[in-house]
């Protein structure tokens, strides 16, 4: 054999979405930007798999080299169940949407969300250590907002959620006083001290119901934020536009996420910029 043909070579770093289905995620492409930006020799693919292939086919990904795995719906549970060790949000948020796997064999399992939530409100300027926020939505997003917004300091969080009992259940599971859960009805009405208000719901998603709610009663220096982005001016962030609101749109949360999960996967730090939500958004 030639030494050409001993030479070590570092083997391509490879990751995935995995989710089903998956050919509406913008991870490879949002991923595939950075690849491209930073120069790395790496790929990322969007793979469908079925809930009952799920676990067998992320060990197979492992023992194939794979550096990891982004996961969707419907599999952030079973991610969870998986994984060998978790992180602190993973713990609280009761989901993984991001798998590493070690060079050991051991498959860490985090939650990147609660992350990409509160980066994308800090860097459209929010602080949410300045007063009370609504979280509309008691589901997986919902969870992520929670833990973000207590995480980073919010003072009081008002709740609600069309199930009360679901909105009852994730206050509990968080043991948090800070949290008062309100009737689906205070949307009538919305609280006059209110920083920030945020929709984790699908509702206002292309093809799903409206959220109707009147902003007329939310202080001119509240926020509003939908974590929908498609579209990405929500019926409630045009309203809220209109009323003369600050908004943030979610597409950002999804950029966010990504971050720590990029560097978990390639070893690079990379940043959220005007470039790649222009790219992500298929204008760049």
């Amino acid at each position: 054999m030639s030494d050409d043909h001993m030479t070590t070579t570092v083997p391509e770093a490879i990751a995935a979405v995995l989710g089903w289905p998956v050919a509406h995620s913008l991870s490879p492409r949002l991923h595939g930007f950075w690849l491209q930006e930073q120069g790395l020799a790496g790929t990322y693919l969007g793979l469908p798999i079925a809930p009952e292939a799920f676990e067998p086919t992320v060990r197979g990904l492992a023992a194939a080299g794979f550096r990891g795995a982004n996961v969707t719906v419907p599999h952030k549970l079973a991610a969870l169940r998986l994984a060998d060790v978790l992180d602190d949000a993973a713990r609280a948020i009761g989901a993984v949407n991001t798998l590493v796997f070690q060079p050991d064999g051991q498959i860490l399992g985090r939650n990147t969300d609660a992350y990409g939530f509160m980066a994308n409100l800090q860097q459209a300027g929010v602080d949410p250590q300045v007063g009370p926020a609504l979280v509309i939505g008691a589901g997986g997003a919902a969870r992520a907002a929670v833990h973000a917004l207590l995480s980073a300091g919010c003072p009081r969080l008002y709740l609600t959620n069309r199930t009360a009992a679901t909105a009852y259940g994730l206050a509990e599971s968080m043991a948090d006083d800070r949290i008062h859960v309100l009737s689906f009805n205070c949307l009538e009405k919305l609280p006059d001290d209110i920083v920030l208000l945020g929709n984790t719901t699908s509702l206002g998603m292309a093809g799903k119901g409206r959220l109707a709610l009147d902003l007329a009663g939310l202080p001119d220096t509240a926020w509003v934020h939908d974590i929908v982005y498609v579209p990405l001016e929500t019926p409630l962030l045009q309203a809220a536009r209109q009323r003369g609101l600050r908004t943030v749109d979610g597409l950002g949360m999804l950029l966010h996420q990504a971050v720590p999960a990029f560097r978990a996967f390639y070893g690079r730090e990379v940043q959220v910029t005007d470039a790649l939500r222009a790219h992500v958004l298929g204008d760049g």
